[in-house]
């Protein structure tokens, strides 16, 4: 019988006790690589705490109390500490997270190291595998090439393990390009969708969603993501002057709500917009179905989780032609493909509100690509590949 491909995967975005919801994705596709034959899955999740007293800080204070290792779900999960600078030190944390990976590993072996974010996962894997004697591969997501494979201070280390990596891997065939245009070999790169969770995410009724939620019979729309600025919010809030009578729904938190609140006085639109806080992955169906679309003017995506998980609970989309966005909406039933303005979105709302379309086929335009087994079948080949590259 063979050996099971023994795999250290580095994940800096991983849940945990104090954050359920921080990578979320990233968790199932980890166990949905666990669960596939011959695989032998050590997690490592760096925990990046600065120094006392900012970690102290209420952000970092459930943090200090996690576990040094644990049974997550049923996957082996190691969450060493590095040294985080915040706000500055970002060049710095693959070498860091690189250390506290090395110390929490001595004395195990593997096959083959995978990273699951491309900085700092990438550049740390970089070194690790160095330090073993290993192969690595690293999968970019978005921001991570959006940001830090421009900024001048981490791009050389994205480009680096780009090249040395032995194989590479996208949310989209968008992200593939955006990697192609910092100077990463396209022809390393394989496109890797997301997995959806269909036996919860999928088609149910709209008017029961609505009186489970507390919502009347108002029009709804519905933006799922953290309040910042490259997530849109605010061209949503404006667009509403142009949509009377329809209510935004925002789920999540972040630094611009008090900033979104006041905006929000200001165009009058106050008693139509409502906060929601955080929802919870297990909450998420159940709001998507009860709005009429899904608004996500986003600046910057790889292939953002909730496109897909809004398509599959029947309810269209309106995005930026951000990422993979065209990857998802190819048909009008889909949803639209709109320009970052209030008049722009307002108009693709009043559209899909004019002629909605049939919860079924919203879903079906998804065709199938987008599940977890094959999304952990395809991660185990590609890391079976990259452990026969090694040196």
């Amino acid at each position: 019988m063979n050996r099971p491909l023994r795999i250290l995967s580095i994940a800096t975005l991983f849940p945990d006790a104090a954050r359920p919801n921080f990578g979320l994705f990233v968790e199932k596709s980890l166990r949905a690589l666990a669960a596939e034959p011959g695989i032998e899955l050590t997690i490592v999740a760096p925990l990046g705490l600065p120094p006392f007293p900012l970690s102290l800080h209420n952000r970092y204070r459930a943090l200090r109390g996690l576990p040094q290792a644990e049974q997550w779900n049923g996957l082996t999960v190691l969450r060493p500490r590095f040294a985080l600078i915040p706000r500055y030190g970002a060049r710095f944390n693959p070498a860091r997270v690189a250390r506290a990976v090395l110390s929490a590993v001595r004395g195990r072996a593997f096959d083959v190291v995978d990273a699951q974010f491309f900085y700092p996962d990438g550049p740390a894997a970089m070194r690790v595998a160095a330090a073993l004697g290993l192969p690595f591969s690293a999968k970019a997501r978005g921001a991570d090439i959006g940001h830090f494979g421009h900024d001048p201070a981490t791009r050389s280390q994205v480009i680096e393990a780009g090249a040395k990596a032995a194989g590479l891997l996208a949310v989209s065939e968008a992200m593939r390009r955006d990697m192609a245009a910092i100077g990463i070999d396209a022809q390393k790169v394989a496109v890797h969708y997301t997995g959806i969770d269909t036996a919860r995410f999928h088609p149910g009724d709209r008017a029961a969603a609505r009186a489970a939620l507390g919502m009347d019979d108002a029009p709804a729309i519905l933006t799922v993501g953290a309040l910042i600025p490259r997530k849109g919010q605010a061209l949503v809030i404006e667009a509403l002057s142009a949509l009377p009578g329809v209510h935004y729904w925002l789920a999540g938190a972040g630094e611009e709500e008090a900033r979104y609140r006041a905006l929000a006085r200001e165009h009058g639109v106050e008693a139509r917009v409502h906060f929601l806080g955080p929802v919870a992955n297990a909450g998420l169906p159940q709001l998507y179905r009860a709005a009429d679309a899904v608004v996500m003017p986003s600046a910057s995506e790889g292939l953002a989780n909730a496109w897909v998980e809004a398509l599959a609970c029947g309810t269209p989309i309106v995005i930026s032609d951000a990422g993979g966005a065209a990857e998802l909406v190819t048909s009008p039933v889909a949803g639209r493909i709109v320009a970052r303005t209030p008049r722009a979105i307002a108009e693709a709302v009043q559209a899909l509100l004019a002629a909605p379309p049939s919860p079924a086929d919203v879903a079906s335009s998804l065709g199938g690509r987008f599940d977890w087994g094959r999304n952990g079948r395809e991660l185990a080949d590609h890391l079976r590949r990259c452990a026969r590259r090694r040196a």
